[in-house]
């Protein structure tokens, strides 16, 4: 019995808690060009029979090829289709019966995961302070000191690091421009959450507002050379901070890679929105972390031409501020703003990061 084989024997012993012992391994069929996988075709279906208390028996292994777009672009795509169809294939009648989903380990065995209710990641734990409290602290007390703007910088000064790793991927950057406007965890998944008749943006100003943002998908999609490294959650209760600007960072989110705007965006609408809690505008010391955060990152990254792409990523992130899912009691005149903050950035061809202001009067709507 070859290599390939003992595998596939150990693997559905365990599955039929029985042992079984393998007659035949067949491919069905060739895609072009199909890579292999730990000996077998991936993406391509293998009939094996097998012998279980003496009786032959039959069944189809098969994997999802890899391929660019359509949703199946990462390892993460593939094993929730795989989890998924071992779920639901069972439930429809008439349909081809599934007896596990697994996996193929680095080292070319094939583990059972069909029995799993729940998956979770096991994490090492770091010291530190998450940074939301620095700006609590600001907000609540005023104590605003030098070390408030070199963590300010520093985060800066990371994202222009990650961001400078570029990849060439477009139906990639197709992907996350798509799921920035139509994802259920972005622009469109936000707006569901809202409940009906909310009181301070109207349905037509949500369906005015989803096809502004459709609108921008349409204008970022040439832009695929931007596609670089991010960590896509980059807010403040996912930052912990140690003594002086030393950090770490959790929760990354949404892929590996994506646009920069994401990021610069995520951290800097946090700034307006504790401003906006404490000033009713952009101001004070808020103001000048904002300033700090973008000057710096503007400067030494020399991309400028982000302010033509940051519109709908800020329009996703005020989204998340504004809900009264997640801030219940934030006062109807911050909630406001943040609404007029949307509406206006949309509609501009390219954010002026010096005066922010200006964007939180209120717009005209129809």
């Amino acid at each position: 019995m070859d290599g390939r084989s003992e595998q596939v024997r150990e693997y559905l012993s365990d599955v039929y808690g029985k042992p079984v012992e393998v007659i035949r391994i067949a491919g069905m069929g060739a895609e072009p060009g199909e890579a292999e996988l730990k000996g077998f075709g991936y993406g391509r279906p293998y009939v094996i029979d097998f012998i279980l208390e003496g009786r032959v028996r039959s069944v189809v292994l098969s994997s999802m090829r890899v391929q660019k777009g359509f949703g199946h672009d990462t390892f993460a795509d593939r094993a929730a289709q795989m989890l998924w169809s071992n779920a639901a294939f069972n439930t429809l009648p008439r349909h081809v019966r599934s007896i596990d989903a697994g996996y193929f380990t680095k080292d070319g065995r094939l583990k059972s995961a069909g029995d799993a209710d729940e998956f979770f990641i096991l994490m090492e734990r770091v010291s530190g302070i998450e940074y939301y409290r620095d700006l609590d602290r600001i907000k609540e007390s005023g104590f605003f000191s030098g070390l408030d703007v070199e963590r300010a910088v520093a985060l800066s000064d990371y994202l222009v690091y990650i961001h400078q790793q570029k990849h060439d991927d477009r139906a990639l950057w197709d992907r996350r421009v798509r799921e920035l406007v139509g994802s259920g965890e972005c622009i469109m998944g936000l707006a569901d959450s809202y409940p009906d008749g909310f009181a301070y943006y109207s349905r037509d100003d949500f369906e005015r507002m989803e096809k502004a943002c459709v609108a921008w998908r349409w204008k970022l999609k040439p832009r695929y050379e931007r596609l670089c490294v991010v960590h896509g959650d980059f807010h403040p209760w996912n930052i912990l901070f140690r003594n002086g600007p030393d950090f770490t960072l959790l929760d990354r989110s949404r892929g590996e890679y994506g646009e920069a705007a994401d990021d610069v965006s995520c951290m800097s609408l946090n700034y307006l929105f504790y401003s906006l809690q404490k000033y009713g505008r952009l101001d004070g010391e808020f103001k000048e972390l904002w300033d700090r955060f973008m000057e710096n990152y503007l400067v030494r990254s020399g991309d400028f031409a982000m302010l033509q792409i940051i519109q709908p990523f800020y329009a996703f992130r005020a989204l998340v501020v504004a809900s009264p899912l997640w801030y219940p009691t934030l006062d109807a005149e911050v909630r406001v703003k943040l609404f007029n903050f949307i509406d206006n950035v949309l509609a501009a061809g390219e954010f002026d990061y010096k005066d922010v202001n200006r964007y939180l009067k209120k717009a005209g709507r129809r």
